[in-house]
């Protein structure tokens, strides 16, 4: 198969064996795949990716010296079936699934294994158990949205929100659009995003932001103020640089909640006092439930998450390391889909 394979922390298009299918997984077509923050962020940091994990207790299966045929974003067409599956879904079906395989070599992240290559390639494997037929109707370059929107939807869920709740999203994009749509989706009001990127700012208005703000022109917390009052507020760092909680704490109002969306991939400092001197809360999110991952690309086919706007770019797998340049700015795209049968 072709596939655009991350080796010597470089992306090169190369021919791979086609991978055949274990007990309990299925070999699917990918149809279409997003390219995530955090592929960009392993290729250039992906020592550190597999470090954090580690020393955090994940099962993380990668060894970067090894190729990587990374993608976890994605719709896919079933294929064929190995031994020992139920086989509840025919050949030609379009399904999207968690990016997790429960296979004999262990529990890998389909996209950061050196076993089970990820969407930028035209073949992966997948557990069964965790396939989701796509409702009919719905585009597969929007069922491929499910994985990221479903992010948002686990960092609003986090939150624990209360009636009242006003919400600051600081940084609008991939992430920051997908909580924004989250909190839209929770009736949430008002909804302040701030980015210094005009692109994102409309788009984070298309997807449910009451409030954009430029923080060259309006600090992110005075908006907030100035449009929530004395409401209870929510920050969702959605950025993941350093010293963003920092002034995130620095800025907060008293009693605070702050959700960590971003993926920051370097040590970073805060100063303790802030947040006991505020009363902060501060609490950091990773993924999904494999509920919320459903419930997401249901809210999807029925329109009451918005995702067309979002695709802004398509892509072989010969434009993959073209496309991660162009991502390195914040007004070319906002999300950018691998097709990797595309010529």
């Amino acid at each position: 198969m072709r596939a655009t394979v991350m080796r010597s922390s470089k992306l090169v298009v190369d021919t791979l064996p086609d991978p055949e299918p274990g007990p309990g997984e299925v070999l699917v077509k990918t149809l279409a795949c997003g390219i995530c923050g955090s592929d960009l962020h392993a290729l250039k940091h992906a020592d550190k990716l597999v470090e954090a994990a580690r020393e955090g207790g994940m099962p993380f299966n990668m060894d970067p010296a090894r190729d990587v045929v990374m993608g976890h974003e994605f719709c896919a067409e079933v294929l064929d079936f190995g031994p020992e599956t139920q086989r509840a879904l025919r050949p030609g079906a379009r399904v999207v699934s968690m990016p997790l395989v429960f296979g004999m070599r262990g529990l890998h992240g389909v996209g950061y294994s050196n076993e089970y290559p990820g969407g930028y390639g035209e073949l992966m494997l997948l557990s069964e158990m965790m396939l989701l037929p796509v409702p009919n109707g719905l585009s597969t370059e929007h069922a491929a949205l499910t994985e990221p929107m479903a992010v948002g939807v686990h960092a609003v869920a986090k939150a624990r929100l209360e009636p009242g709740d006003a919400a600051l999203v600081v940084g609008c994009g991939p992430v920051g659009l997908a909580v924004v749509a989250a909190l839209r989706l929770r009736g949430v009001e008002p909804i302040v995003a701030a980015d210094f990127s005009a692109t994102r700012r409309a788009l984070a208005e298309g997807v449910g932001a009451h409030l954009v703000v430029d923080p060259k022109v309006e600090g992110a917390m005075d908006a907030m103020n100035r449009v929530a009052g004395a409401r209870s507020t929510v920050i969702f760092e959605c950025v993941g640089v350093p010293g963003l909680i920092h002034q995130i704490m620095r800025d907060a109002p008293r009693e605070a909640r702050l959700v960590v969306a971003g993926v920051c991939m370097e040590d970073d400092r805060i100063r303790p006092m802030l947040g006991i001197n505020k009363e902060l809360s501060v609490q950091f999110v990773l993924g999904y439930r494999p509920d919320e991952f459903a419930d997401t690309l249901t809210a999807i086919a029925e329109g009451r998450i918005p995702v067309a706007p979002l695709v802004t770019g398509k892509v072989g797998v010969e434009g993959v390391a073209g496309a991660f340049r162009d991502l390195a700015s914040p007004d070319a795209h906002a999300k950018v889909l691998v097709e990797p049968w595309r010529s």
